[in-house]
């Protein structure tokens, strides 16, 4: 069987290893050992009006790279309209910050088709079965079908995935929730997720939902839960290989004896960034006995700067650390270290290991795999201790975390406290729980149950391949259906088998 993994965002060749945990991070490994082919976004745009998808190709370990260049006239359309600001925060529950001009939808539209046209080249092989990553792509297995694709298609939602109601704030909702039934399968990080996604099948387009299978005019596609997991031997072991690490041992010996508290996070307001901060700032005023006593290192990304509401939290969070390290600091300690750049994932690592804290706090996370990686990290004859938001997936299966509600800034004052004050037998006890969890579902056992399960569902009931009429392109700019694909193209074409 060729595995071909589609995702907006890929991992880096040119850089060491993925920055903060999340999809690319996720993937890197499974692709790199299964032998499967990962293609997305280059992160270059051109003119694509005439031309057909070009896709550049390189070896990851067992498996291959491939990148295309999306086409320029429609890629910010795609990206920071209709996915960043009508999908993702839909996603993340924040229906209030849904911005979306009608164009949007047209380019996210025209650019998953596309991407179709692009993966054309790796189509012709009948063993091909094609997995795509997230909400970028919501249509693209119906764009592969108008092409002809018969091969299993499966999808996978990193995200959450929230109520109808919500899920009615996007724009043209019904037109992409029912394209997404040409998937034969469709995964989601929690059960809770997946009931959503059942329970607006039956409100909304009428459909009956019988155990995990619906079916539509596409035919048949099952529902699953796949919570994903990380590398976790290979996440310890780079821990324990990052002690050595300048800027770690730097870290160890700044902090003077006092105790690492750790937060790693893109810019994002679902991250929960700002009622951190003010959980922190709770802490110090309410024991100042803490005070000089425990540093917060808060690893910032800047992330989607374009888009007004990113550019907006950005300050805001600049703005509380400002104020927190000048209400409370002295001229030999500084509160928080507030850091806007990215590490690597061995630099981070050692991060995770020297914090005896892991300040997880997110508003609404798919899975958050930040939590996972703290976890992994320590040191296990002395572990630090998660603090865990109640609202990310991660707190599903991670139940020895102290969890707490991330709106709730005294109560993350409260877990602060508690975890520093914690008996190391007590720290290792919930690590030893956290860890058997980790240890029992990492992510190579996400990506091959996901792979079995749509192998055994297309087997059982292949799809009707349904005419799906493509949509025009944005006002006054060509239409990409009206180019031809690359079906028929002398373009080698490469296999890559499942180990």
């Amino acid at each position: 069987m060729d595995i071909v993994v589609v995702s907006n965002r890929v991992a880096r060749l040119d850089a060491e290893e993925p920055m903060t945990g999340g999809l690319a991070a996720a993937l890197l490994p499974v692709v790199r050992d299964s032998g499967a082919i990962w293609v997305g976004s280059s992160g270059r745009t051109r003119d694509t009006s005439v031309k057909e998808p070009l896709l550049e190709v390189a070896a990851l370990g067992k498996g291959a790279l491939a990148t295309v260049d999306l086409p320029a006239a429609h890629y910010r359309g795609y990206y920071e309209g209709f996915s960043n600001s009508a999908l993702w925060p839909a996603l993340h529950s924040r229906a209030d910050l849904v911005r979306v001009e009608p164009e949007d939808y047209a380019a996210y539209r025209e650019v998953n088709a596309y991407m179709a046209r692009a993966l054309m080249r790796f189509c012709r092989n009948e063993a091909t079965m094609i997995w795509v990553q997230d909400y970028h792509f919501l249509p693209l297995g119906a764009e592969l079908r108008r092409l002809g694709v018969t091969q299993p298609i499966g999808f996978f939602l990193h995200t959450p995935l929230p109520g109808r109601d919500m899920l009615a704030a996007v724009p043209h909702h019904r037109e992409l929730i029912e394209a997404m039934l040409a998937y034969d399968l469709i995964g989601f990080q929690t059960v809770d997720g997946q009931r959503n996604f059942a329970d607006y099948l039956r409100r909304e387009l009428g459909l009956t939902v019988r155990g995990a299978i619906v079916r539509s005019r596409h035919g048949e596609t099952r529902l699953g839960t796949f919570p994903i997991g990380i590398d976790t031997a290979l996440f310890a072991e780079r821990a324990t290989k990052a002690a050595a690490r300048p800027e770690v041992s730097r870290l160890r010996s700044s902090l003077q004896g006092a105790k690492l508290v750790v937060g790693v996070d893109r810019i994002d307001y679902s991250k929960g960034l700002a009622n951190r901060l003010r959980g922190f700032a709770a802490l110090l005023e309410a024991q100042p006995s803490f005070r000089r006593a425990v540093t917060l290192l808060q690893v910032a990304v800047p992330s989607r700067s374009d888009i007004p509401t990113y550019r907006a939290l950005e300050h805001e969070v600049a703005t509380l650390v400002g104020n927190i390290n000048g209400r409370f600091g002295e001229p030999d300690w500084t509160p928080v270290r507030y850091l806007n750049k990215g590490f690597s994932q061995t630099t981070l690592a050692g991060f995770y290991r020297t914090a005896g804290v892991g300040l997880v706090t997110p508003l609404n996370d798919g899975m958050n795999l930040v939590a996972k990686e703290y976890v992994a990290a320590q040191n296990p004859f002395d572990p630090g201790v998660l603090i865990l938001s109640e609202f990310a997936g991660a707190a599903r299966e991670l139940e020895a975390a102290l969890l707490v509600n991330p709106h709730d800034t005294a109560a993350i004052a409260r877990a602060l406290a508690q975890a520093l004050g914690m008996s190391q037998q007590e720290r290792c006890e919930r690590w030893e729980t956290n860890m058997k969890v980790l240890r029992a579902s990492p992510v190579q056992l996400w990506f091959s149950d996901f792979v079995r399960t749509l192998d055994d569902q297309a087997s059982m009931a292949l799809p009707v391949v349904a005419e799906v009429p493509a949509l025009p392109g944005a006002q006054g700019v060509p239409t990409l259906s009206t180019v031809p694909t690359v079906r028929g193209s002398e373009a080698p074409v490469m296999r890559f088998e499942r180990h």
